[in-house]
């Protein structure tokens, strides 16, 4: 009997003892709640806007029309009239070759070309003759007043006197083409303007011998370019070039006329790319480094302004543009890794050991990582799975919104955006109140549940004011 009574109080102590513990927990909690550090935000509502998606790129500006010049002939330049950045017009003269060699070749030519007429004008006499004379002999062996011997020497000496005229026919008209050519080359060492422009490089000097593009690539000698029409040649990388359309509106910054912004028009995009070569790396591991794959964009710029080739540019090309979407500031969406699944007999699940799953919030940014264990007939959850393979949590896109003086931690999906916001497709609704700022707190310190107050930007926490 005693013992029974002993028993009861020990009871009765050990539930006191538990109830007098949890008021104390209670009490500490909400005295660490009235405790925790408020950190300073800034928040920005939730609205509609229209937003235009930009890529932007950089390049260099190029004359729209650009000739490069090269002799035909060789020779020495023996006249070069123009400077570099000297203004031309359409035929007049940029360089002349030393003509010496092309004017004798030329008279020579042509001196052929007087033989072969005067040797066809023989054959043509000769020809006439002897057609005479075959047609006299031919009327004389019909009426059987000669031998048909002399009748067939008659006959022999016509057709060869017409194959010495077709010969001397053709010879002529070897003479003559050998005669252009050799003209052609005279005129050749001849170089007149072919646009009007200005002379942009000049690559040779007077005095200097070049080599003609008949023998190889030929001397590149200057550089025209009509400097009234200018355009951006811009590299674009493979991810944005298949949003860029001829047409599209851009807006060019130029890096020689500061605070100024210039208008284009996309014009031309390559259907190649310039080209993705791998360099070899030198170091002990002997790495391999690929350059990014570029295309080149046109735009035509539209207004006039002193611009020289080769003029740094930095384009902003409108590609996709939204209207009336809901939109946050950039800097509201930030990425956190889902909460780590709890295993084990503390988390109350019923699943065997091993076996977990992300946080109510996470959860469905995360259905790619359900994956099956090969070779098992049994399926595995998603935390499971992902610790198996051993494949880290992806980040989700998140913002966080305030809800009285704390956050909200909101998975979101997102669309295009411009330079300060961004398109929210999924995730949030008008009017809700957006984190904003200040940078530390989005991308650091801010957690589901976290406790706020809002402030001006700057404006400190109580964590770092004390």
């Amino acid at each position: 009997m005693a013992n029974r009574n002993k028993s009861k109080k020990v009871r009765k102590i050990i539930v006191f003892s538990t109830i007098i513990a949890g008021l104390i927990g209670l009490s500490l909690v909400a005295v660490f709640k009235k405790r925790q550090v408020a950190i300073t935000v800034q928040t920005e509502k939730v609205t509609r806007r229209n937003i235009t998606e930009l890529v932007v790129a950089n390049g260099k500006i190029q004359p729209v029309v650009q000739v490069v010049i090269s002799p035909e002939v060789a020779g020495e330049i023996v006249d070069l009239p123009v400077k570099e950045g000297q203004r031309v017009k359409k035929g007049d003269l940029l360089i002349q070759i030393k003509p010496d060699n092309y004017q004798a070749s030329r008279n020579s030519a042509e001196a052929s070309y007087k033989s072969a007429v005067a040797s066809k004008s023989v054959a043509h006499a000769e020809f006439e003759k002897a057609e005479i004379e075959f047609k006299r002999n031919q009327e004389l062996f019909k009426a059987s007043l000669v031998s048909e011997t002399v009748f067939q020497d008659f006959k022999t000496a016509y057709e060869v006197a017409r194959l010495r005229f077709e010969n001397a026919v053709h010879l002529v008209d070897q003479a003559k083409f050998g005669l252009d050519k050799a003209a052609d080359d005279l005129t050749k060492t001849t170089i007149v303007s072919p646009i009007d422009g200005t002379v942009t490089r000049l690559r040779s000097q007077l005095g200097e011998r070049v080599l003609g593009t008949s023998f190889n690539m030929g001397t590149e000698i200057m550089t025209i370019a009509d400097l009234h029409k200018m355009e951006a040649r811009v590299d674009i990388g493979e991810i944005d070039v298949v949003l860029i359309e001829t047409g599209q509106i851009a807006r060019l910054e130029v890096d020689a006329f500061k605070d100024r912004k210039f208008n284009g028009l996309v014009t031309e995009i390559a259907n190649a790319s310039k080209g993705s070569s791998a360099s070899m790396m030198g170091g002990g591991g002997g790495g391999q480094q690929q350059e990014a794959t570029k295309f080149e964009v046109k735009i035509r710029i539209q207004e006039k302004e002193v611009f020289r080739p080769g003029m740094s540019v930095t384009a902003e090309i409108e590609t996709r543009s939204r209207t009336n979407v809901l939109t946050v500031p950039i800097q509201s969406v930030t990425t956190r890794l889902p909460k780590k699944p709890q295993t084990g007999k503390k988390s109350g699940a019923k699943s065997e050991a091993g076996k977990g799953s992300f946080s109510q919030d996470t959860s469905s940014t995360n259905t790619n990582s359900s994956t099956s264990s090969a070779g098992e007939g049994t399926n595995t959850t998603k935390g499971a799975s992902s610790k198996k393979s051993g494949e880290q949590p992806k980040p989700v896109e998140v913002v966080f919104v305030a809800n009285s003086d704390n956050v909200k931690m909101v998975p979101i999906k997102r669309g295009i955006s411009d330079d300060n916001y961004m398109e929210i497709t999924e995730g949030l609704h008008e009017g809700d109140e957006a984190i904003s700022g200040g940078y530390k707190a989005i991308s650091r310190d801010l957690e589901d549940g976290k406790k706020i107050k809002r402030g001006e930007p700057g404006e400190k926490s109580d964590k770092e004011k004390k």
